[in-house]
Order: C-alpha cells, then sequence, then structure tokens
C-alpha cells in the first residue's frame, strides 16, 4: 500500500463524514442562531430554550436525508472494500 493510496482513502474518508454530518450541524447551527436572537429580543436568557429546539431541528434533519445519508455510506462502503484488492498494484 503507497502512501499515496492511504491519503485517498483517508480523504475520501473525511469528505464522507463532513458530507454525512453537515446537514445536521447547519439544522443545529441555524436553530441556535434563531434562538440567540429571539433570546436577544426579548431579554429572556434562559440556557435550556434552546436544546429542545435543536435536538428536534436535528432529528427532522436527519429523517429527511437519511436515505441520502444511508446511500452514500453504502457507495464509500462499497468502493473501499471493491478497491481492497487493486491496492498498491
Amino acid at each position: 500500500m503507497n502512501p499515496e493510496d492511504v491519503v485517498a482513502i483517508g480523504k475520501k474518508a473525511v469528505q464522507t463524514v463532513l458530507m454525512g454530518a453537515g446537514p445536521m450541524l447547519i439544522a443545529a447551527m441555524v436553530v441556535g442562531l434563531l434562538i440567540s436572537v429571539f433570546q436577544a429580543a426579548t431579554q429572556i436568557n434562559e440556557q435550556t430554550m434552546t436544546f429542545i429546539p435543536k435536538i428536534i431541528a436535528v432529528f427532522v434533519t436527519l429523517l429527511l436525508v437519511g436515505p441520502w445519508l444511508i446511500n452514500m455510506l453504502l457507495t464509500f462502503t462499497t468502493e473501499i472494500i471493491s478497491s481492497i484488492g487493486t491496492i498498491g498494484r
């Protein structure tokens, strides 16, 4: 196995992780920002007010992008398994 092969597999793995986690992280960030603006406007500074909406947003996003995420992970895994025989040649 060449160092180039390891770098290519690592790069593809990092891309897959970022693409898979990205939608949930973006949803949590947007909901957190909206709640922060609401708290600043109303001067309600309750720390626990952010958790439930963020959790709901992440779960809804996971439900919406779940099939795409599973397909992406399945494609990545299939590519890695099928390339085992050709790595290093």
